[in-house]
């Protein structure tokens, strides 16, 4: 399969499900993709991080999760000016049958999403980090972040800056830039911390 195959397939199924777009939910997809939203509750789970795991643990927890975010975010620029993949709001083909677009113009890139990784990177740390707490299995925090993971992504293609393929391959880079930068974060803590 070569990739123009790849992406004209890719280009029907965002524009499938692009295309339920309604009043009620637009407003929903909206409120996934505002970054500014994400703080608060990032703020509360360092907050929870320091009380589970002591400010130590916590710290070097916290740690992990910005440097997770970092290179997601810069590694999403570097793979994006690399492809040159044109995002769905800019491409004529995807305009001309039928694209909701619900975010300005980018000049940037589409391929692949810095949300996306940013969100399944920061609930992958962050839940590695939880999980040295043996005192609960944090079964509700994981469904949860990766269900807020899950709309951050998805929510990049009812506004009409991604492909489908651009946020799934940004969740597995997020997920694994995560479970590397919180495996480190765990060493050191078993290593040094007591």
């Amino acid at each position: 399969m070569d990739w123009n195959t790849i992406h004209e397939f890719d280009q029907w199924l965002t524009l499938e499900i692009n295309s339920w777009d309604s009043a009620i939910t637009d407003p929903i997809w909206q409120f996934f993709s505002d970054i500014p939203v994400w703080i608060p509750m990032y703020v509360f789970i360092v907050g929870c991080l320091i009380w589970r795991l002591g400010w130590k643990k916590g710290l070097i927890i916290t740690l992990a999760a910005v440097a997770t975010f970092g290179f997601c975010d810069q590694f999403s620029n570097f793979i994006k000016d690399l492809v040159c993949r044109v995002r769905p709001l800019n491409d004529a083909y995807m305009l001309e049958n039928g694209l909701n677009v619900l975010e300005g113009a980018s000049r940037s890139f589409s391929f692949f999403s810095a949300h996306s990784a940013n969100a399944f990177g920061l609930a992958t740390s962050t839940l590695i980090g939880f999980r040295l707490d043996k005192r609960l299995k944090y079964k509700g925090y994981a469904a949860w972040m990766y269900f807020w993971a899950s709309m951050v992504a998805i929510s990049r293609v009812f506004v009409g800056k991604h492909y489908l393929g651009d946020v799934i391959a940004g969740a597995l880079i997020g997920a694994a830039a995560g479970f590397v930068f919180a495996s480190i974060a765990k060493h050191i803590i078993t290593r040094y911390i007591k």
